[in-house]
Formats: C-alpha cells, structure tokens, sequence
C-alpha cells in the first residue's frame, strides 16, 4: 500500500480565517455585479416613479399645547377631576386623550370633515385598485348611513394626526398630515381648541357631579351623627356609670388583695408542712420528738424528765395548736380568694361599661367631625361651580406649510438604492449558491475530501501541439511552473516509494487530462527521470495532435506480441519522453486492458522506466480507467475549472473508489488567469508576475 503525505501550510489563526472569509464574501459580490447593478438601478428607477410620479402630495401642520401642572384640587376626595400633574404617565395619559376617538368626534363634527372626500373615502372615485378588486372579488356596498361616514372620518383623522410630548416639558405637541397644508393647519388648532373645551366640560360635569354626591353623604352623615349622639345618652342613662380613676383604685385594690393572697399561700404551705412533720412524731422516740418538734420549751421537759407524762402533753399541745394554725390560716385564704373574685367581678362590669361609653363617645364624634367635614367641602365645592378653567392652554397656533412633508423623495431614492442593493446581493448569494462547477481549490476539496496536487492555467495556444511546445519553449511560464508544482506533490505524495505508474484520468472529455499526461512527463523528463507516456484511450486517438508524426505499431501490438516495447515506442524531440502510442483493434478495449498480459507489460516497463504515465478515457464514458486503476500507484483525477459539474465529478469518484484504488490527487485544470482572479484564488500570481515569463 502506498503511503500518502499531504502536505499544508500552517493553520492560519481564527482572525485570518474570519478576514479570508469576509473577502471570499465581497469577491463574491463582485463577481455578481453586473446582476446587483442592474437590480438596484431597476429599483431606484421604480422609487423615483413613485416619488415623483404616484406618491401624493402631503402637508404637514403643528400646534402647540402647554399643560398647566400648578393647579389647586378642587375637592380633595377622589369625586372631582383633579387637576394635571407633572409625571410622564400624567402627561402621556393626557397624550391619549388627544387621541382619543371622543375628542376627535367633535373635531369631525366642527370641521364637517364627513363631508370631504379625504377623510370620507366613500365620497372619492374607485381607484385603480379598488376597480381591480371589484372585478375579481365582486364589488362590496358601500354603507352610507351618518354613523358610518363618521366611523370613516375618525378612522382618517386618527391615521393623519399625532401627538407626542416633548421630553422633559410640559409640552404638547398636534400633528396632522394631510392633502392641503391650509386643511392641515385647521385641523392642528381644531383638535387643540376641542381638548381644552373638553377638559372645561370634564371639569364641569366632575364638579356638578361632585356637589350632588356631597350633599347626599352629608345628609347620610347627619343621620348617623343624630344616631350616635341619641346612643350615646342612652347608655349613660341606663348604667352607673363610674370613672376611670374609681376603675383604678379597684385595681389597686385588687392588686393588694394578691398579694395578701400569696404571702397567705406561702403560711398555708408552711402551717401545713409543720402539722404534718408533728403528726409524724407521733409514735417517734421521745429524743426525736424533742430535736424535731422546734419547741424549747419541750426540749428542757426532756432534759430534766425524760419521756414522762409533762413531755407528752406538751407534744400534744404543740401539735393541737399547728393544727388550729394551720386551719385558720386555711379559712382566711378561702375568705380572702372569695373577695379577690368578687372584686374581679366588680372591676370587668365596670371596665366594660368605661369601654361601651367611650366607644359610643367615639363614635360620636367621628361622625361629627366628618358630618362638619363634607359640610364645608359641600359650600366650597358649591362655590367654585361655573369658574372652572383648563388645565391646558395653545402655546402656538399651527402655521400653513408651503411645501410638503411627503413624499420624501430623496429618502425614497436612497432607500430604493438600499434595496436594490439588498435585493442585488441577495440573488448574487442565491446565485453563487447553485453554482454546479468548482471555481477554487479550496472548494473541490471541501466537496471531495481529496488534496488538489496542481493547479493549471488555461494555456494560451490554439492546439495541443502547441501547448507541448509552449512548456518546452517558455520553463519560467506561470504554466510551467503550475506543472513543476504538480510534479513536485506526485513526488512528495509518498516518500518512501515515490509513484511509479501514474493514470491520468477525468469524468468527462476535454478537461485536459492528456495535455496534463504529457506536460507532467515533460517535466519529469526535465528531471533527468526516464518516462514512458501510453496512450490508454484505444477509442479516441489523440496523442497523434500532440506530436509531428504517428506509429505505425502501438499498444495493442506490444500487447499481442506483434511486437516490441522498444520497436513501438517514439520519441518526440519536443518532449523527450518514450510514447507508447494507442492503436485501434477489434478487441474490446476493457478486456485488453484487464488482461495479465497488460499487467505482465506495466511489470515490464517498470523495470525500465522510473516512470510510466497512462492516459486513459473519462471514467463516466468507458470503464478502461477503472479497469486500470488496480494496477497503478497514482491516479490524477483531473476537473476543468468552473466547467466539470460536481455531481458529475462526484459520481466519477465514486466509481473509482469501487474497485479499492481511491484517487491520490486531483487537478484543477484549464483556470482563466483573468477569471480566477474574482474568486480570489489569483491574487498571489499578482505577486508572482514577475517571477514568469509568460
């Protein structure tokens, strides 16, 4: 198996990459400019038709509001329109009520704007388009009633006005765009002249409204007050009514008795614990009895008697008389508990009657003060009824314009240029984009997977006799070059056993896969290298153009043995090469060609010659290259530029990879130097112009 060496350059960085494409992009472009100019010039000229032709004349008139945002409240209770603050919202709020439909029916009604046709379009002759779709969708009637022609005249006054705030001002500007400047300038004052009618009449109906609401709540408010007040006396008649200072002293009262309450708790336990302890020492030791019992007096009758009769009795009187303690401390803390809940009582009752009267009191004088309240918000209100004023004043009446504001014409053109050129370059993308030929290296290789070995100039001669002469003639041509170049990568495409039988093949015919055969052995040649050129096409004979005289013995004859390789061969001064010429039989060319006598020859002319080249038949014609290929180390697959179809290409290697010997190269033949030169591929021969002589 051979062993294939690409050879690239260095990766370039992302930049270079973005740049590289960028520049394929407008070389793109460039390459369609015929096509971007023609659409932008029919562009332009179809705006200019427009602009200056179709579009109609329109009038555009301003007047200017200045909003009052300093004015006093009238009735500070929500009921009556307040007067205009200064916050965006406030101001935009009152933007949409300019454009409300409302406001602009009394601006239809002053200007009796159903009666024009502009703005009534039932009233204008069917257009030209109105006419066409009549005739195609049948024509619609039209509704006639006042109602409608007022709907039509607010729809057309709403599309022709617009108002806006000027930033950071109290401002308030009226726009309308109309046929007339005079109609224009009318309107502009007429819809301010109407919004500050409107904002009187909202006022006034506000404040009427304002005043009638606040005399049924002060009436409602004199009732609820009379109710209260009527509670209020009562409740006092009813109940004993104390103060809060006796509440107060109960609770002191009430506060004393707890305490006296669990200093008692605390003697209760302590009576209880001691009559206990006694009660304990009752069959005790006389000894015990006498350290437990606390009693001196107890303690000196054991001393001096012992456990006599005296010890006994007086154990007996301690013990009787912690008894009784303890019960009388007992029945003082029940007595005393029983007062504490009486007086708890007492407290509540008393507590909630304080608590009754001072809500009711309350409650009484809420409604008094809010009874006064809506009393003098009623005479304020009723006083102020019928000197309402706008919030809003006209700043500036609009002022008839003498030229239009539409169409702009200049706009029109430059945005028809714009388009033009979107709508060029749009169709110069599409257009590049079904391109069904490969124009650059880069692409055939994107598309094949495969290494482009050479790129070859269209040569500049008129026959293939010529072209062999011009390579001979002119080494320092850019073609020359082109072919050392494809020389060099067939050498270097594996460096361990550089190819020796290469096929020069194509998908097609006259893409110059022959020329390419016999300017590749040329240059081997020129190498110093021995080179055998055959003629693998039996079918077409074409390597007669190319050289001064034919054989009279050829492939076919060294093949049958008629005879010899070295009888057969050639040699043309020009190229200085063997060629072994092909020569028409009656034998299918295929089965000669897949015969081990034909192998039996390339294993002969290896050992003859450092290399041998086959030019063979398209392989999309015949199968000879195909049938070939197995036997070969190199297969130069040659494409025409911007010519050989890519599927065409595809399909060729394909076939090729079918019988396990992929192409090792490819060829980008027949390039236009002048053509190449909009796809960005020649810019280096630019630079290199002066290194050929051409």
């Amino acid at each position: 198996m051979n062993k294939t060496v690409h050879i690239t350059g260095a990766t370039p960085a992302s930049g270079a990459e973005e740049f590289a494409d960028l520049g394929e992009m407008f070389r793109s472009l460039w390459r369609q400019k015929r096509l971007i100019a023609a659409v932008t010039f029919l562009c332009v000229a179809l705006g200019a038709t427009y602009a200056y032709q179709i579009a109609t004349p329109k009038y555009r008139a301003t007047s200017v509001l200045l909003l009052d945002t300093s004015g006093r409240q009238l009735v500070d209770l929500g009921v009556s329109l307040p007067s205009l603050g200064s916050s965006t919202q406030e101001i935009n709020t009152e933007v949409e009520v300019l454009k409300s439909r409302r406001l602009l029916q009394r601006v239809v009604f002053a200007e009796n704007l159903t009666q024009d046709p502009e703005f009534n379009d039932a009233l204008q002759s069917p257009g030209l388009t109105a006419r066409v779709r009549g005739w195609l969708f049948g024509s619609t009637p039209v509704d006639n009633s006042p109602a409608a022609a007022e709907r039509r005249a607010i729809n057309a006054l709403l599309a022709a006005m617009r108002a806006h705030n000027l930033p950071k001002t109290d401002v308030l500007q009226i726009t309308v765009e109309t046929e007339s400047g005079a109609k224009s300038a009318a309107l502009a004052d007429q819809i301010a002249r109407q919004y500050i009618l409107y904002q009187m009449d909202v006022k006034f109906d506000a404040t009427k409204e304002a005043s009638n609401w606040l005399s049924q709540r002060v009436a409602d408010l004199k009732i609820q007050l009379e109710d209260a007040e009527a509670r209020v006396a009562a409740f006092t008649a009813r109940t004993d009514v104390v103060s809060r200072e006796t509440v107060l002293a109960l609770d002191r009262q009430l506060k004393d008795m707890r305490n006296r309450a669990e200093t008692l708790q605390g003697e209760k336990e302590e009576a209880r614990r001691r009559t206990n302890l006694l009660r304990s020492l009752i069959t005790a030791p006389a000894q015990e009895k006498s350290e437990q019992a606390g009693d001196a007096r107890l303690t000196r009758l054991f001393q001096t008697e012992g456990a006599g009769d005296g010890f006994d009795q007086r154990f007996d009187l301690i013990l009787s008389r912690a008894t009784l303690q303890s019960q009388r401390i007992q029945a003082q803390a029940e007595a005393l508990g029983k007062g504490i809940t009486e007086l708890e009582q007492r407290i509540a009752t008393q507590s909630n009657d304080l608590i009754e009267l001072q809500h009711l009191t309350r409650e009484a004088e809420a409604n008094r003060l809010l009874y006064e309240y809506f009393l003098s918000r009623l005479k304020e209100n009723s006083a102020q009824e019928g000197i309402q004023q706008a919030d809003s004043r006209i700043l500036s009446n609009a002022v008839v314009p003498n030229l239009p504001s539409e169409p702009k014409k200049s706009l029109i053109l430059v945005m028809s240029a714009v388009l033009g050129l979107l709508l060029g370059a749009g169709g110069a993308v599409i257009r590049n984009a079904t391109q069904n030929s490969f124009r650059t290296a880069s692409e055939l290789e994107l598309e094949t997977g495969l290494s482009v070995m050479g790129q070859i100039p269209l040569l500049p001669t008129k026959s293939r006799r010529e072209a062999v002469t011009y390579l001979k003639n002119r080494p320092s041509s850019a073609a020359a070059e082109a072919i050392r170049n494809l020389r060099t990568s067939v050498l270097l495409s594996d460096l361990d056993a550089p190819p020796q039988v290469i096929l020069s093949t194509s998908s097609l015919p006259d893409e110059g896969k022959t020329t390419i055969s016999f300017a590749l052995a040329q240059n081997l040649v020129g190498m110093g290298k021995k080179v055998l050129l055959v003629e693998g096409d039996m079918r077409r004979l074409v390597f007669s153009d190319y050289l001064d005289r034919g054989a009279p013995v050829g492939l076919l004859s060294v093949l049958s043995g008629a005879t010899t390789l070295d009888e057969a061969i050639i040699n043309d001064p020009a190229l200085q090469a063997d060629i072994l010429m092909g020569e028409p039989g009656e034998v299918n060319a295929a089965d000669v060609l897949s015969s081990q006598t034909f192998r039996d020859f390339l294993e002969l002319a290896r050992g003859t010659y450092d290399h041998i080249i086959i030019a063979t038949p398209p392989v999309l014609v015949v199968p000879d290259a195909r049938v070939i290929a197995p036997s070969v180390d190199l297969i130069l697959f040659t494409v025409r530029w911007d010519q050989t179809p890519k599927e065409q290409i595809k399909d060729a290697l394909r076939m090729l990879s079918s019988v396990g010997q992929p192409v090792g190269g490819l060829v980008l033949n027949q390039i236009d130097g002048k053509k190449i030169k909009r796809y960005g591929q020649g810019r280096y021969g630019t630079y290199g112009n002066s290194y050929y002589t051409n």
